[in-house]
């Protein structure tokens, strides 16, 4: 493979496409498997206070990406999602904007490496860049949402060939996509009662991790913050108040 074709040319050739392809069906598989795994290495770290399952993990996720911008035919996760998904019939996507989407997940790992793999120097900031990670991975494993691909049609400003789910052709709806009046009624009370019960999950209880504390204070306005805080001067006020009668 010359350096042209690296450029231009990214994945199979599939007779029946003008472009080289992905198959999707193995790519949500990866990242489904990759999402799976993040979530059980934040649970054992912060369950069990193990740092090794956090620094294995985020070394074999930059492997694994680096492995996926030079050929996808050698990345683990790929070759796990290819073993789970290998008796499903494929759909493909092009090759380019799934390239340009890991390349920039491999982006991301780099500095995490850094941070937590060859040094151990954990902030708020720096973790909810892995959540953002998580959360990308998330988004293609459940619902075949490439925002790395979204991003590559905003920078090309062309439209990228062979899409998830189709999505880049222009087609009608198939009735079945259509919401009713009812379906729409249902959607909505039940965004409405998500989005309410994460805010009274936030607002209300009290936060044991520095990540919760600041998602805490992100809800509550100036003057509820003001009110907290209040309320707890006035609780420790009685506490030691208490204390002192005790003394007598």
């Amino acid at each position: 493979m010359n350096f042209k074709s690296f450029l231009t040319e990214y994945g199979e050739h599939v007779p029946g496409y003008d472009v080289t392809v992905i198959n999707e069906r193995e790519a949500r598989a990866a990242a489904g498997i990759l999402f799976m795994l993040g979530m059980i290495v934040i649970f054992v770290g912060i369950g069990f206070n193990h740092i090794i399952v956090a620094r294995v993990y985020l070394a074999f996720l930059f492997f694994d990406f680096t492995m996926r911008i030079i050929n996808p035919r050698y990345s683990p996760s790929l070759l796990l999602g290819k073993l789970v998904t290998q008796n499903q019939r494929p759909e493909y996507v092009g090759g380019l904007q799934k390239r340009f989407a890991w390349t920039l997940g491999w982006l991301i790992a780099i500095p995490m490496m850094d941070w937590f793999v060859l040094h151990w120097d954990i902030t708020f900031y720096k973790v909810l860049i892995c959540v953002l990670c998580l959360t990308l991975m998330f988004l293609e494993a459940a619902f075949s949402v490439c925002v790395g691909c979204m991003i590559y049609k905003a920078i090309t400003r062309s439209d990228p060939q062979h899409c998830p789910g189709g999505k880049c052709e222009i087609r009608a709806k198939d009735p079945i996509q259509i919401f009713s009046p009812a379906q729409k009624v249902i959607t909505s009370i039940t965004l409405a009662a998500l989005a309410v019960g994460i805010y009274l999950f936030l607002a209300k209880t009290d936060s044991r991790t520095f990540f919760g504390e600041f998602l805490h204070e992100m809800v509550l306005t100036k003057q509820q913050l003001k009110h907290e805080e209040q309320k707890k001067y006035e609780q420790q006020a009685a506490a030691e108040f208490e204390s002192d009668d005790d003394d007598f």
